[in-house]
């Protein structure tokens, strides 16, 4: 696939990082990643600079298994490392035993324990982005983390909670939280900030916290995040807190649907209701803000019928919601439905393996239901609304963070 290729432009700058050889580079891959890995090994290797590999996904063996075998590569890391990184890299380099540190794969199959999830985050070292090329941008935005995994952890479909960061929920303090607001804010003159959390309202007083605290450290702070409308009482949700977010400089708010069939989200453990995700985008967009929501087609035991329910559902919403991502659903290795299908638990849901891709962590499956006209009238229809929905203009206040998450 196209979007796989390496790019050369990636291939150009090391290329000219190597004119003056490195001790070693790093790299920090997505699992789309693996011939742009490849090919950097490759030039990296003939000048006999390591390469050391990290990313979410490398905790789960079979995948570590396919991408130590890339050329060139010195050892993949699946562990949280913000804390063991330096000496890591030196155990690489000097070379001395690398496999003294948990979760590392070395290129002739040898590892070490498995990682732990890392704790007490609050220790953890401030993210540095002095050398990212903020000329190159049209806005600077500050990524940022609250916490790791997610409180639910339940979804069967979910990847993001078994990846390296994403086992077990783990938070930072909220004052952590906004000190590093500040301290980013001063380093590179900006007041725009992306939480990357599975979830910010995992611990509800975190949003709480920055949407209450930020004001007063940063000046103007404007942030977006990812929330689960999940079924507790108190979620970090309510129409109040929508509004105290929105008054604390969130721009825009981003949730995953999946679906909008309850039967289906109760098959797929979503832990939310229509009726709740119907309240919360009302409620979102009543409070200023932009809504983006993520779903996909192609579960497994999807009817025509959890299909339409999922076009009225985007019918009767489209007026409150400023983008949709309709994804193809994929089956990640290492999820409970991976897990059902593989042991052939969920073959009367008319889905069967056609391909395991342990490359990308996936499954190759094939539908029935998918191939019925009523599905696919019912599908066109969906799709139909997600194209008038993403073809209008966002909000304002929410379009520098246009293209993110």
């Amino acid at each position: 696939m196209r979007v796989e290729q390496a790019h050369p432009v990636v291939l150009r700058e090391i290329g000219k990082a190597l004119t003056n050889p490195p001790d070693a580079i790093l790299i920090s891959a997505y699992l789309q990643h693996f011939n742009s890995v490849s090919a950097i090994a490759g030039l990296t290797k003939a000048r006999g600079v390591p390469v050391v590999l990290g990313g979410p996904m490398f905790n789960l063996s079979e995948v570590a298994e396919e991408w130590r075998k890339i050329p060139g590569v010195s050892a993949v890391v699946g562990a949280e490392v913000d804390r063991d990184l330096p000496d890591l890299v030196e155990a690489i380099c000097r070379p001395t035993d690398p496999l003294a540190f948990p979760g590392v794969m070395l290129p002739d199959g040898r590892r070490s324990a498995a990682a732990r999830p890392l704790r007490n985050l609050d220790q953890t070292p401030m993210a540095d982005f002095t050398d990212f090329p903020w000329d190159r941008y049209p806005g600077r935005i500050v990524p940022m983390m609250t916490g790791r995994g997610c409180q639910w952890d339940k979804c069967l479909f979910c990847s993001d909670v078994i990846s390296v960061s994403g086992r077990t929920f783990r938070t930072r303090s909220v004052e952590n939280v906004l000190l590093e607001m500040q301290e980013q804010s001063r380093r590179h003159e900006t007041t725009n900030f992306l939480f990357l959390d599975l979830k910010l309202n995992s611990w509800p007083d975190m949003i709480r916290g920055i949407a209450k605290g930020v004001g007063r450290i940063v000046q103007g702070a404007e942030w977006i995040g990812t929330v689960h409308v999940d079924q507790r009482p108190d979620n970090g949700l309510a129409r109040p807190d929508l509004e105290a977010a929105a008054a604390g400089g969130m721009r825009r708010i981003s949730f995953g649907l999946e679906s909008g069939s309850q039967r289906l989200l109760d098959e797929m453990q979503k832990g939310s209701s229509v009726e709740r995700n119907s309240a919360f985008t009302r409620d979102a967009h009543a409070a200023g803000l932009s809504i983006r929501c993520t779903m996909f087609k192609g579960y497994p035991g999807e009817t025509a019928a959890d299909m339409e329910a999922t076009a009225r559902f985007l019918e009767d919403h489209a007026r409150w919601l400023d983008r949709v991502r309709f994804n193809t659903f994929t089956v990640h290795t290492g999820t409970p439905i991976w897990s059902a299908l593989t042991q052939k638990a969920a073959g009367s849901g008319g889905l069967s393996i056609a391909r395991s891709d342990h490359r990308r962590a996936r499954v190759d499956c094939r539908t029935t239901e998918a191939h019925t006209r009523a599905y696919r009238r019912a599908k066109a229809r969906a799709l139909e609304i997600v194209y008038q929905i993403n073809s209008r203009q966002l909000r304002d206040t929410a379009r520098q963070f246009d293209g993110l998450m």
